[in-house]
């Protein structure tokens, strides 16, 4: 019989005690994961309370820039949150339980809302760079799954995915944008494996597929989520046109150089959202 995953709901209750001895009764509307350069939500966190990835059992620390390694607890707009500040990778060599346990141990915080965001290659060509895009649905081409092995406790061991993006959030999420005067994309995310880049074929392939954007990340944490019932709000910031979508070539200098450019924007939107949950 295959062994109980050691990344699952028994890792996330040893890590939420260690949580929770730092943040006390503290009960969150909903648990943030901040992308790469998207980190200055954080600082917007009042009464914040930081725990270091390093003291958070099973938690590796961060080792991509832009990844602040560190939760965040506090209120924002005056809801309680959870911000996570930096992510695990499985490009960084993490299996893909580890790059979702984070949603499992807010999920056991009590999160019952989860909001996803990173930075993204745009393929679809109305995109520029700066772009925010609302995640409607996603592919899947990492061929990882999180939720392989035995089924951790509380969650579905077949989750629905017709919609893993729930239509009321992102729907707050385009009345909030209006408001604030910010035009909010919205589009299909694809998760490819990494850490390089795609390639033109690559980048024809996702085109042809349907995909509006191509990152690294979010879909393992999206899965795990939706089988433990969390509602799921997911943006992308486009950081750069994908290769042969423009003939500039791809740094992450310039991934954390847009996402700084779009921060305002994110954390408007984000903020408007969560004071509405």
């Amino acid at each position: 019989m295959m062994a109980p995953s050691r990344y699952g709901s028994e890792a996330a209750r040893d890590a939420a005690q260690v949580v929770r001895a730092h943040i006390g009764g503290l009960k969150p509307v909903a648990a943030i994961i901040l992308g790469s350069g998207l980190g200055g939500l954080a600082q917007d966190v009042k009464d914040a309370i930081r725990v270091p990835y390093k003291e958070i059992p099973h938690f590796p620390e961060s080792t991509v820039p832009g990844h602040a390694g560190e939760l965040i607890a506090g209120t924002l707009e005056g809801k309680p949150v959870i911000a996570l500040a930096g992510r695990f990778h499985m490009y960084e060599g993490h299996d893909a339980r580890l790059a979702a346990l984070p949603v499992r141990v807010v999920h056991a915080l009590g999160a019952p809302t989860l909001i996803v965001s990173n930075a993204a290659g745009g393929i679809r060509r109305s995109f520029s760079p700066g772009t925010l895009m609302v995640i409607e649905d996603h592919v899947n081409l990492t061929f990882r799954n999180p939720l392989i092995g035995i089924p951790s406790t509380g969650e579905e061991r077949f989750p629905d995915m017709s919609t893993p993006y729930d239509p009321l959030l992102r729907a707050l999420a385009q009345r909030v944008a209006r408001r604030q005067g910010t035009t909010l994309e919205e589009g299909v995310y694809c998760a490819l494996l990494g850490p390089t880049y795609e390639t033109r074929a690559e980048v024809r392939m996702l085109e042809m597929l349907g995909v509006d954007a191509v990152g690294m990340s979010t879909v393992p944490e999206v899965l795990v989520a939706r089988a433990l019932s969390m509602r799921v709000l997911g943006i992308s910031c486009i950081t750069n046109m994908a290769c042969g979508i423009s003939d500039q070539p791809i740094t992450h200098a310039e991934v954390i150089e847009t996402t700084a450019r779009a921060a305002q924007a994110f954390q408007a939107i984000v903020k408007g959202v969560v004071a509405a949950l």
